[in-house]
């Protein structure tokens, strides 16, 4: 991959054989942060897992102290009251079967996170080959599989963010944005290591952590000391 001069020139400011703690990781891919946009900070964690077992499967979620610093557009599936409860809440969009041909024929997908009640998941399933690969399928481990929708609405919008393992084993997150301090972001990545650790599978066997990246949008990745962030 044909690299930038200004990520060149970022990635010549600090070691990169080096691993880093914490708090220098986030001073480093901070600094490096010099785009015209606020660039979002990043985690990629390379985990020991197996993916292809579903006793090795990582997937749940996690509200960041300080939010994501991104405003997050939600799709409710719903009817009756729950519907105008999600509204009430401040959903972005609520709807049921009428979704359905505007999604699959008209490619609409103005929305980020997609919320359903347990009963909607039939009509939701129905859009598994547009919503799946894309990542927005409700999950109830996630807790976007709900008849709490209002609870549901208010922690993505108080910055509740997914994680899960991709086909490499690798867990992608966003933990804030380049303008947030220090200290935001050093709490929003401790939350996460918190619960990526709680969420080590039993029977994994080995490592469970192999290497924790940090990076911006548009910067260079900063290995991290991975004996520090285990636990």
């Amino acid at each position: 991959m044909k690299r930038g001069k200004r990520y060149l020139e970022d990635a010549k400011k600090f070691d990169r054989a080096t691993l880093y703690e914490k708090e220098e990781a986030i001073k480093i891919v901070k600094s490096n942060a010099t785009a015209k946009f606020d660039e979002t900070m990043e985690l990629h964690i390379r985990t020991g897992c197996d993916g292809r077992r579903a006793d090795q499967q990582i997937r749940g979620a996690v509200v960041l102290p300080h939010g994501t610093g991104k405003t997050v557009r939600i799709l409710v599936f719903a009817k009756g009251p729950k519907a105008d409860e999600a509204l009430a809440a401040g959903a972005d969009h609520v709807g049921a079967e009428e979704l359905i041909p505007r999604i699959q024929n008209d490619g609409w997908l103005d929305f980020d996170i997609v919320v359903a009640t347990p009963d909607m998941m039939g009509v939701v399933g129905r859009l598994g080959k547009v919503l799946g690969p894309k990542g927005l399928m409700p999950n109830p481990k996630a807790g976007t599989v709900t008849m709490d929708v209002t609870k549901a609405i208010n922690d993505i919008k108080a910055g509740k963010i997914e994680y899960r393992l991709d086909k490499a084993n690798i867990v992608h997150v966003p933990f804030g944005k380049a303008s947030f301090t220090e200290e935001q972001l050093g709490d929003n990545f401790q939350a996460i290591m918190d619960a990526i650790n709680k969420a080590k599978p039993q029977a994994l066997k080995g490592a469970y952590l192999k290497s924790v990246t940090m990076t911006s949008t548009m910067g260079p990745g900063v290995r991290m000391n991975v004996g520090k962030l285990a636990n």
